[in-house]
């Protein structure tokens, strides 16, 4: 699992995305209590980006994840889809772990 950023560079506030699969995926993640959740970037409902600008993820106030686009609203925790277009699908889980303060996929 090679190394893509360090834990401190995940905004608490709005996430990070990283680029993996040689330039081929783009993958958002968020820091949670040292721990690291990562999802392909793509929202269930038409495959579309769910940063609204580089490195910047809409969270509610309750700490979900809104897509831009059509506002469906995500678990992070699970992915799952709680409200919006795709109710009931959920985000694509992408393996990621914490080692040293680095995060790897």
């Amino acid at each position: 699992m090679p190394v893509v950023c360090s834990l401190e560079d995940i905004n608490p506030d709005s996430g990070k995305e990283v680029c993996v699969d040689g330039g081929k995926t783009w993958v958002m993640l968020f820091a949670r209590d040292g721990k690291v959740l990562a999802y392909n970037n793509a929202c269930p409902h038409q495959g579309r980006a769910m940063n609204f600008a580089p490195d910047r993820f809409i969270l509610s106030k309750e700490g979900q994840l809104v897509c831009p686009h059509h506002g469906a609203t995500f678990e992070l925790a699970s992915g799952l889809c709680v409200a919006g277009p795709c109710k009931g699908s959920s985000l694509k889980a992408v393996a990621a772990r914490v080692v040293d303060g680095e995060v790897l996929i």
